[in-house]
């Protein structure tokens, strides 16, 4: 085609030139090994060709199959919607009606064998990223404000969880989203509704619930892209698929695996009953602490109020009040005695100095002289050998001060040791 003249609006293409290369193109791809889902077969008796749907389990794609009839005869078990087949066909292009198809010259069921053999695989590489791990798990809220149900319609699973649900807590809110649970669209449907759920703000906690069923039946729930959906959601997610021996994968990345549907209601919602008797319980507990521990602190009380300390709380005072005063009294008068005492101390002291005093002298008749020297200051008199004739005097006796002039100097001869008297 690149060697081919480009189109423009002056210069188009017919419809029968594109189609014919779009079919030389599809041509040259050859032949291929496709893996499905039947969704739908047609293969009316009296016809050579057969046409059926080929849908991708993980995806919202098909593609046309058409096959020659007695290949779909010779398969060893009857070929049904909802069956996984492995097909060898070419893609063919119809120039006529410019649709694409497979011719299928091989078609191969996939045994129950190699689906559980798949989905080890698949556990085994889910649980090598840790999608399995306890760690990441999330707690389902004690009561959440709402729950939203993936379920399908009318289905027994719907009807247990919304009943016991109800009947455990009356008030609790659902939405419910229906889909399919098995076959083709089971997948993607879900996915919607999870996505839709996961995006509610009003919705505490998603469960998926079915009501069991055979291995193909519960194929969608160990679906790759589910799987991996319900780990990427915020929202808790429970698993509520089948009965107690059905363990897809979904139960091993889901927050909570529950057994059965039943089982999902009563985990994710308390029982009123039981959370009244507990309240009642609990109340009746702190009752009877909080008597208890009013008594232990009565007794308490009683005990400290026995005590003689505070029995009578003014004795002790005023027996020490008293011993105060008797105190206070010998201080008193220990007191009063040390000042007497200090008092005839002072009196005697103060007679031993008048008597030693140069007043006491005076009065006896002795007297004071003084002189005075060249710079005019007085002296007392000590010796004849400070004074010469005419020194002036001062004479001090008891009542005054006289002043003499030294007429002379005469010193006292001294008497003799034997002659004094």
């Amino acid at each position: 085609m690149s060697n081919d003249p480009a189109t423009s609006a002056e210069n188009p293409w017919p419809v029968r030139t594109v189609a014919r290369k779009i079919g030389d193109w599809i041509h040259r791809l050859g032949d291929v090994w496709v893996e499905g889902q039947v969704t739908q077969m047609n293969a009316r008796p009296g016809t050579q060709t057969a046409f059926l749907t080929l849908r991708d389990p993980s995806a919202d794609v098909s593609m046309s199959v058409t096959c020659p009839m007695w290949l779909v005869r010779e398969l060893p078990t009857p070929l049904r919607e909802g069956d996984r087949v492995v097909i060898h066909a070419k893609p063919s292009f119809f120039f006529g009606r410019g649709t694409l198809s497979l011719r299928a010259d091989q078609i191969r069921a996939v045994g129950i064998g190699e689906l559980l053999a798949r989905i080890e695989r698949l556990r085994k590489l889910l649980a090598a990223e840790g999608m399995f791990a306890r760690e990441r798990k999330r707690p389902i809220p004690f009561l959440p404000k709402g729950i939203g149900l993936i379920t399908g319609r009318a289905s027994a699973a719907e009807r247990d969880v919304l009943a016991n649900a109800q009947a455990r807590w009356p008030h609790v809110l659902f939405k419910v989203l229906n889909t399919a649970v098995q076959g083709s669209q089971a997948v993607p449907q879900i996915l919607r509704a999870l996505s839709i759920l996961d995006k509610d703000p009003d919705i505490d906690v998603i469960v998926i619930a079915r009501g069991g069923g055979s291995v193909e039946d519960l194929l969608p729930f160990s679906d790759e892209a589910l799987c991996r959906a319900v780990a990427a959601a915020g929202t808790p997610i429970v698993s509520a698929i089948g009965h107690e021996p059905d363990t897809p994968l979904l139960d091993h990345v889901a927050d909570l695996r529950c057994s059965t549907p039943t089982d999902a209601s009563k985990r994710i919602v308390p029982d009123v009953r039981e959370e009244t008797a507990r309240v009642r319980q609990m109340r009746d507990r702190g009752r009877r602490a909080l008597h208890g521990w009013v008594d232990r602190e009565t007794r308490l009380l009683t005990q400290l109020r026995s005590r003689p300390s505070l029995a009578d709380p003014l004795g002790p005072i005023e027996r020490r009040l008293s011993d105060v005063e008797m105190h206070r009294e010998r201080g008193r008068r220990a007191m009063l005695s040390l000042l007497a005492k200090d008092q005839a101390e002072v009196a005697n002291a103060r007679g031993r100095l008048t008597a030693l005093g140069p007043a006491a002298t005076m009065e006896r008749g002795y007297a004071v002289v003084q002189f005075t020297d060249s710079a005019g200051n007085l002296h007392v008199l000590r010796s004849v050998s400070q004074i010469e004739d005419g020194a002036r005097l001062r004479v001090r006796v008891a009542d005054g001060a006289v002043h003499a002039v030294a007429e002379s100097v005469e010193p006292t001869t001294p008497v003799p040791e034997g002659e004094r008297p």
